[in-house]
């Protein structure tokens, strides 16, 4: 078992994961048909079936299925099928959908706390993600119940890294270039480091990339490999800027209306989709980037002017997004460097 699915094991309730325990085995043996669903919900998600975080749903709906014996049914729609990723938020908050999956990131504009896993250089590794999403985790509820949501769980990206269609040594060779953003962050680098930001979701990528809509952009190699982005980019440079997190989240008033035992079970599965996802996203880092490598891409660590100008534009970046969080920001800061 990977260090970091033990990790997060070990931090879930003893009392929680015997109830689950004791449901699934009821379910199990006891349970309504797999077929006989009382309750049916639809769930989009932004990413191709093949890219681990959907994979990841689609075992958190079996695992709610069989828990609750048959009462509740999720379907998860991948790839932007139901709603673009864009509209998933918006969708779930209406109940056009009653749960879904998204980057939250891509939010910010709403409320400045979205963006907290997208601090430069915040925390750069999986056990910094960890506490840092801990520490923001109560804020991030009270923020989502406010616009009628429940947040059920959330999975990190890799380390977040920038593809080029050339060679790159400093930001001066960036200048110009179109570059792909999905939230405010990426959007603010590309500003900082003289680029042209042009807002794309994951399940447009490819088609932009091939039509030259797109030159650059910053992202894991979860992404570059799932869009084969090798055809038509060059180079990936290593620069661990942040791990940013998918959300699962279900519409409140479609919550309220599973009885008690249900919703206890559907948290309890939750909790252990946030491990499993977690797990799988570090096991799958390294791999993503051999991937990219194998295909014909110059992999390597970011270093020298560009590591040092995009480390300057990280600190500048931090000091805004403090900024604009006031309390509520620093609140999540002081709690993660604790």
């Amino acid at each position: 078992m990977p260090y970091r699915f033990k990790s997060c094991l070990s931090k879930l309730h003893s009392n929680i994961l015997a109830v689950f325990r004791a449901l699934l085995l009821g379910a199990l043996l006891f349970g309504a048909s797999p077929t006989a669903f009382a309750e049916k919900w639809d769930m989009p998600t932004a990413y191709a079936d093949s890219n681990y975080h959907t994979q990841n749903a689609k075992a958190f709906a079996k695992a709610v299925r069989v828990a609750t014996g048959g009462k509740l049914e999720i379907v998860v729609h991948g790839g932007g099928s139901l709603f673009k990723g864009s509209d998933i938020k918006r969708a779930v908050q209406t109940n056009q959908v009653p749960i879904g999956e998204r980057l939250l990131s891509g939010h910010q504009n709403e409320n400045i706390l979205f963006g907290f896993d997208s601090v430069p250089f915040l925390a750069t590794s999986y056990v910094d993600s960890e506490k840092l999403w801990q520490a923001a985790r109560p804020k991030l509820e009270a923020a989502l119940a406010k616009q009628d949501l429940v947040l059920l769980y959330s999975v990190p990206w890799p380390p977040q890294g920038l593809y080029f269609n050339k060679a790159v040594v400093s930001k001066a060779d960036t200048k110009g270039l179109k570059f792909r953003a999905y939230n405010n962050s990426t959007a603010r680098v590309a500003e900082l480091m003289g680029m042209q930001p042009v807002q794309i979701e994951a399940a447009e990528l490819s088609q932009a990339l091939a039509t030259g809509v797109v030159e650059a952009f910053v992202s894991s190699g979860s992404t570059g490999y799932d869009r084969k982005v090798w055809e038509h980019l060059s180079h990936f440079y290593e620069v661990n800027a942040w791990l940013p997190r998918n959300t699962v989240f279900a519409n409140k008033h479609a919550w309220e209306k599973l009885d008690q035992a249900t919703r206890d079970i559907v948290k309890g599965v939750a909790l252990l989709a946030e491990a499993a996802g977690t797990a799988r996203s570090e096991q799958l880092s390294g791999w993503h980037l051999t991937q990219l490598a194998a295909n014909g891409m110059t992999v390597q660590a970011a270093r020298g002017q560009l590591l040092d100008d995009f480390k300057s534009i990280g600190e500048r970046m931090t000091a805004e997004w403090l900024e604009q969080a006031g309390a509520d920001g620093k609140a999540i800061i002081d709690a993660f460097k604790q």
